[in-house]
């Protein structure tokens, strides 16, 4: 919802945002999996997007200085996001690389949708580390699930990385390479590139 006020929404615009960030990324691993959406059956969880959107809109200027405290807010997400996709798809009877693609979809897709839908290069097309940490918490989480961990070990072991590596690049800064540009071949006028 945050975003919303950078881009001065309205009320509803901040209720679109809040909602296809906080349930976009289950909604795809749910359909992608022939699974009935999880919000369908359970429909506080828009109502609270709904509703914690509201609440952004008048204390938006509030806590707004406080961007860096919900960086980790929202790096715990995250974690919590990568490993419950994960967790669904192995439960659905997929192996491990369906389950990590679940999981990365579940904790960014709706970030994705957010992006797209403010104009904004997607927060996991950049070189901050998001995807990547996302995608170590499901990988770890995946591979430790079939030893059946005592006390949630193989959730935790997910969690735990997931948020360390994002954690390393809120921390110490570190990033993916960018891609550099190069100077780019003239085309002849109408001509497709590779012919």
């Amino acid at each position: 919802a945050l975003v919303a006020s950078r881009k001065c929404l309205d009320p509803v615009g901040f209720a679109l945002i809040a909602t296809v960030t906080g349930i976009g990324g289950g909604t795809l691993r749910d359909l992608l999996l022939g699974k009935t959406v999880f919000w369908l059956v359970q429909p506080n969880y828009v109502l609270l997007c709904v509703v914690i959107a509201f609440l952004v809109y008048f204390i938006a200027p509030f806590i707004e200085y406080r961007y860096r405290a919900l960086l980790w807010a929202d790096a715990v997400g995250l974690s919590l996001f990568s490993v419950l996709g994960a967790r669904v798809g192995l439960d659905m009877g997929f192996g491990v690389t369906i389950a990590v693609v679940m999981g990365l979809l579940s904790a960014t897709f709706g970030g994705l949708i957010r992006d797209v839908l403010c104009l904004e290069i997607p927060l996991i097309l950049r070189k901050e580390i998001y995807a990547s940490a996302a995608l170590s918490g499901a990988v770890l989480y995946a591979w430790l699930a079939p030893l059946s961990l005592p006390y949630g070990g193989a959730e935790l072991g997910g969690i735990i990385a997931c948020f360390f590596v994002r954690a390393m690049g809120l921390k110490r800064g570190l990033s993916l390479p960018a891609y550099r540009a190069r100077p780019g071949r003239d085309y002849p006028p109408n001509t497709p590139p590779g012919t």
